[in-house]
């Protein structure tokens, strides 16, 4: 289960300033009893830069997260690929220091770095020995404070995300398809609908101007997350923090994020059907998805039914769709997906792999009656408490990294939800009913849907 799936809706996206002691507390609707997951401490500095700090020992290492309310889903207008941009071209250079500097120094302390751009945040990291850690919160301070974006730079870093597009993308039928697909589901200028990386011709029109404005709207101390993870102690990340980020001006973001105001989605796809046949495929590949709610958007009380039910009906082995396609030979793979911790309107899917004895049509009869199947006789007791297990248990499993706590904590809050989201996910889990499972479903599957076929060339889906 990725990381990125957590539950319960928090209240309140800012962070008030914390003392030590007031971790002992719970918040507001926690379960009464519960242990927290990670024991985070959290506070903020005056300027809004809001701190998580997870005490780790099993390593003298510390991984260092800082993050940003900014994803692709927030690019500009005409300008998808924006987000993506930035955060490459955040390391060509800050105030102090130079272009191509930041990687070779981590690099030189035996450390790693890296940074990633998701629909909803951009996030960058470092893991390296903890006495190094002052080092990494003062070059990335430096560049939440000014970024240099060296013109002579613009065009080499341009070409090198087109060679990516075109690598990850251009050069893969189900990439391609994948591309198509959320464009016929949302349109190719909704912000769910456009490709992260971006649009090429977009990507070309991307100019210096677009990242300066992008890196002053978005890129200040009110709307990031500093996550730290493992060998430091609270007095002293507090020092670190306070003498690094403290003195980032605090803009006019110091208390509240930019309101993102991601347009609603469409009442229903653009297209109900879309078929392609490419002469890269070997495997016809089936899926169709549903607007779902999530734990910011819509009906939010159905985003934990939603995360069991993703895993009970499409869950790999002992999930519904295994068994009614895989085991009967229908399909060499099936199975679901579903995110509840996105940043507005969300996606319920299946997905099939038909055996190659198997017609396209056969295969979508087949799925459409166990989707009719679950409407009419609903989820099992036993079904809900099977998923209930297995999805904590392998959540659970995940969390040992060292980089789970930055990553799950960073993306909550980035996107408007508070600790408990992370801290008691599991409790969440455990409580949702068989029903509520049920009631899920008909949220969901009651609604129109888009089917997408990627077909070998010659084969038909009628």
């Amino acid at each position: 289960m990725p990381l990125t799936r957590r539950a319960a809706l928090a209240a309140a996206a800012s962070l008030p300033l914390l003392p030590p002691a007031a971790r002992a507390q719970p918040p507001v609707g926690a379960p009464d009893g519960e242990r927290r997951l990670f024991d985070a401490g959290l506070w903020r500095l005056p300027n809004g830069l809001r701190v998580v700090h997870v005490e780790q020992r099993r390593a003298p290492v510390v991984a260092h997260y800082l993050f940003y309310g900014v994803g692709a889903g927030d690019d500009p207008a005409g300008k998808s690929g924006a987000a993506h941009f930035l955060e490459h071209m955040m390391f060509k250079g800050s105030p102090k220091v130079a272009s191509g500097e930041f990687n070779r120094r981590v690099a030189r302390e035996g450390g790693q770095d890296n940074a990633y751009t998701s629909r909803d945040v951009t996030a960058y990291h470092q893991t390296v020995e903890a006495s190094r850690l002052e080092l990494m919160a003062g070059m990335e301070a430096d560049r939440l404070r000014a970024v240099a974006l060296p013109e002579a730079e613009l065009e080499p870093e341009r070409s090198v995300i087109l060679e990516e597009r075109r690598q990850r993308t251009d050069s893969s039928a189900r990439a391609r398809f994948q591309e198509a697909y959320s464009a016929a589901a949302w349109g190719p200028q909704h912000w769910k609908g456009r490709p992260i990386i971006g649009w090429a011709d977009e990507i070309r029109a991307i100019t210096r101007d677009d990242l300066l404005n992008l890196h002053a709207h978005w890129y200040a101390p009110g709307n990031a997350v500093l996550v730290v993870a493992g060998a430091v102690t609270e007095a002293e990340l507090r020092r670190v923090v306070e003498n690094e980020y403290g003195g980032v001006a605090a803009r006019d973001l110091a208390t509240t994020a930019p309101d993102r105001n991601r347009p609603a989605p469409p009442e229903a796809p653009l297209q109900g059907r879309l078929v392609r046949n490419d002469a890269q495929v070997r495997e016809a590949q089936l899926i169709r998805s549903w607007l779902a709610p999530t734990l910011t958007w819509g009906d939010t009380a159905h985003a934990d039914p939603l995360e069991v039910l993703s895993h009970l009906f499409g869950g790999g082995p002992g999930s519904r769709l295994h068994k009614a396609l895989v085991e009967t030979g229908l399909a060499v793979s099936a199975g679901a997906f579903y995110d509840s911790d996105e940043l507005g309107a969300g996606s319920f899917g299946l997905y099939a792999t038909p055996r190659r004895d198997v017609s396209p049509a056969r295969l979508e009869e087949a799925l459409e009656a166990e989707v009719a199947k679950l409407l009419d006789g609903g989820v099992t007791e036993a079904e809900a408490e099977r998923s209930r297990r297995q999805v904590t248990a392998g959540a659970l499993l995940a969390l040992d990294g060292l980089g789970a706590a930055p990553r799950l904590f960073g993306h909550a809050l980035s996107i408007g939800l508070g600790p408990e989201a992370v801290e008691f996910w599991p409790s969440r889990i455990r409580a949702v009913t068989a029903e509520q499972a049920s009631a899920a479903a008909r949220a969901v599957f009651t609604h129109p849907s888009i089917t997408g076929w990627l077909l070998p060339e010659g084969v038909s889906a009628s």
